[in-house]
């Protein structure tokens, strides 16, 4: 007798397939974890993947130098806890010539993470670079395979995808090629959520209702997570708001919404009646989210 796997049992066991065959088939795998939530959740399956064994996977944090402090204190924990080897990297000729978000618009993502990732890369010589990426996060994120390859640079061209017949991936790669894998690529955001709520998974604080010193940007807000460093515009006022994180970037560059839900239950139960894409906290992204399809270009997709 065959038993039906539930959803989340389904997509964990295609997770846990995509994890084990992609690192048999490299030579020297990576995974990108920016400690928000779709990353951890992706580490954790690499933990069920490979144990009883340390994964076999080092973890690799691209530090903007805008990152907020306490998603750095869960990154290192959560990684020490684990048992994984983390590598971190970062701009550092662009953090000593100050190179941030405030008055370098789109380049500061171009030279604080997208140059910087493809350096790390580069000298780590990774073959497959896992990624937490999911389909339904944007459109452009909607047009990727599971198995993504790259040409030299990085870039992404999707003349050139692979068929995904039957779960049957082909990871082959040529001189100067690299694949970059998305495990959760079936994954929604509710499914995210269903699944930390189900194995109860600890996540950054940032994820859950507090209140935090904001000013108003727009229809957002920005936590204030470093007020020597921050640039005020005129007619800031800095107020204390109950408010949260859908998604997680640079702290000056990632709105916060008004919230109370403070634990799991309540997060998944807000998730589940949103209407709007988790990406309108990006603030970088603009109103149509288009950035992304300018970093797939870039490499950095």
């Amino acid at each position: 007798m065959t038993l039906a796997l539930s959803h989340l049992s389904w997509l964990e066991a295609e997770a846990v397939h995509i994890l084990r065959e992609s690192v048999a088939e490299s030579s020297n795998p990576v995974m990108l974890f920016s400690a928000g939530k779709d990353s951890t959740v992706l580490a954790h399956l690499a933990l069920r993947a490979f144990y009883p064994s340390r994964p076999p996977i080092p973890l690799l944090h691209i530090d903007s130098t805008w990152e907020f402090q306490s998603l750095l204190d869960f990154r290192d924990s959560f990684a020490r806890q684990h048992g994984f080897s983390l590598i971190v990297h970062a701009n550092e000729s662009g953090r000593a010539a100050g190179i941030n978000p405030f008055d370098y618009g789109d380049r500061y993502t171009m030279l604080m993470r997208t140059e910087p990732l493809k350096e790390a890369l580069n000298k780590g010589g990774y073959d497959v670079i896992f990624g937490g990426a999911r389909r339904d996060e944007e459109k452009a994120r909607a047009k990727e395979r599971i198995i993504s390859v790259r040409s030299p640079g990085h870039v992404w061209n999707p003349r050139e995808q692979r068929p995904e017949f039957w779960r049957q991936f082909n990871l082959r790669l040529g001189k100067g090629q690299s694949a970059r894998v998305f495990p959760l690529s079936n994954w929604t955001e509710q499914d995210i959520w269903d699944y930390i709520l189900l194995h109860d998974l600890s996540l950054a604080p940032l994820y859950f209702a507090a209140s935090r010193p904001v000013v108003r940007r727009g229809n957002s807000f920005v936590v204030v997570d470093d007020a020597q460093r921050m640039k005020f515009q005129p007619g800031d006022r800095i107020e204390n708001r109950m408010v949260r994180f859908r998604t997680l970037g640079c702290w000056p560059v990632t709105g916060a919404i008004d919230s109370e839900a403070a634990d799991l239950q309540s997060i998944a139960a807000e998730t589940l009646s949103a209407r709007l894409s988790e990406r309108q906290g990006r603030i970088s992204d603009g109103e149509d989210g288009g950035s992304l399809e300018q970093k797939k270009r870039e490499g950095y997709f």
